[in-house]
């Protein structure tokens, strides 16, 4: 009779901090301060080592399998994108595309209002969430936030809002389209 034992092993990351940011430690929230503002977080940790070092931040266990890895790469890159946050927004651009009926979107409140989408008379509305700044420009709209997942799904949310059910793709290519995902060209 065969039996397995899991492969164990000791599994650390170091994630540096930049000078211009603090990062706080309190429990399993972290707290990260940058030029751009704020940001805090909890992490499910399940026994792994989370503290602080000098400039790093290090996170890890000594007897750590494969699961324990993953979660470890995980919680390494969400930090990784909260300490870019800090420093820079994350930027989502998106473009109105319009053949049939031109496309207007007005900023009110916590709503954008996409006016005359496929010559509709009631307007489509799209909500901002907290901690997203949204501009228009004629044909562009800016999507900024300090949270690269806020940032998207308020980019997510205006592509959805003017998805195109039961039309011709190739004909009807009108919406408002996603074309920089945080400084990645689309």
């Amino acid at each position: 009779m065969l039996t397995f034992t899991k492969m164990k092993k000791d599994l650390y990351q170091k994630i540096e901090i930049p000078q211009n940011v603090e990062a706080k430690i309190d429990g399993a929230v972290l707290t990260i301060k940058g030029p751009e503002g704020e940001i805090s977080r909890r992490f499910n940790l399940s026994n792994l080592d989370f503290k602080k070092e000098n400039n790093y931040i290090l996170i890890g266990e000594k007897k750590a399998t494969k699961k324990e890895k993953k979660i470890i790469n995980t919680i390494s890159s969400h930090i990784k994108n909260m300490i870019l946050g800090v420093e820079k927004k994350f930027e989502y651009r998106l473009k109105i595309c319009f053949n049939h009926f031109p496309i207007s979107v007005e900023i009110k409140g916590k709503e954008v209002l996409v006016k005359n989408f496929l010559g509709e008379k009631v307007p489509r509305k799209v909500k901002i969430p907290e901690g997203a700044e949204v501009e228009v420009d004629k044909e562009i709209i800016i999507v900024k936030s300090i949270n690269k997942e806020i940032a998207g799904q308020t980019a997510a949310n205006f592509e959805t809002s003017t998805r195109i059910r039961k039309r011709d793709r190739r004909i009807f290519q009108d919406g408002i389209w996603i074309t920089q995902q945080a400084g990645k060209e689309l």
